[in-house]
């Protein structure tokens, strides 16, 4: 398997255990609330959904048979619109791979800190045990610490032999590693913070603990900006 088709499996997985979905459905979700699978077309899509019903990860079931437009209804329907009313198929995760997902959710290696895999693990955090978040988050950290050193060390090397823009463009680059370093800072610490919070708290015992646990979310982020899987039933 691609690294590219993991990710994309990963995603699916994850985006129907929150709710069975049809294909269109998938793709909407895939683009919007996934930027890095803008490019993902209906042709990427259908393989990985049958890869995944293939190991049994998914199970596909009949859905609801689209309803006629008014017009139609007075009349006999033309054979074109029987033909584009047969209902879509539903895909629902099963047993096997929610156990699967919930697997790939606690890999902390190096795949997922890199660009892509960082993303979509990140999109996913909210169903995420502490610890994972951290290992993957402190990962990243070191990832893009290292990538910076890099661009700063071959910046200092070639400055004398740049151009302007060129070298405008290596400062950029090098800012925008910087600005997520800081941003990764940010949540380690808040997600520290509210592991010690909740050692501290006499009342932790006795709380039942989910995957989802997002204590550890900066107080100025909005924890409920994950899209209602109800608003791409259109």
């Amino acid at each position: 398997m691609s690294r590219r088709s993991g990710i994309l499996e990963f995603a699916v997985l994850g985006l129907l255990r929150e709710s069975p979905m049809h294909g269109y459905e998938l793709r909407k979700r895939l683009n919007t609330s996934l930027g890095i699978f803008r490019a993902f077309s209906y042709g990427t899509l259908y393989p990985c959904l049958k890869t995944l019903v293939a190991n049994g990860w998914l199970i596909e079931e009949p859905g609801s048979v689209p309803a006629l437009p008014p017009a139609a209804g007075r009349g006999v329907a033309p054979a074109s619109s029987l033909a584009g009313r047969r209902a879509k198929i539903v895909y629902r995760l099963t047993a096997e791979g929610k156990e699967h997902f919930e697997e790939l959710l606690s890999h902390t290696g190096p795949d997922s800190w890199e660009d892509e895999h960082f993303a979509a693990r990140f999109a996913f955090f909210g169903q995420t045990e502490r610890e994972v978040r951290m290992r993957v988050l402190e990962g990243r950290r070191s990832r893009l610490e290292e990538r910076l050193e890099k661009m700063r060390a071959s910046l200092a090397r070639t400055r004398e032999r740049l151009d302007d823009y060129t070298l405008e463009l290596q400062r950029h680059g090098m800012e925008s590693v910087e600005r997520e370093v800081r941003w990764l800072n940010e949540l380690i610490e808040s997600e520290r913070s509210g592991r010690d919070q909740r050692r501290s708290s006499p009342e932790s015992s006795n709380q039942h603990h989910t995957s989802g646990d997002t204590d550890g979310l900066p107080r100025h982020r909005d924890e409920n900006s994950r899209p209602d899987p109800s608003d791409d039933t259109k």
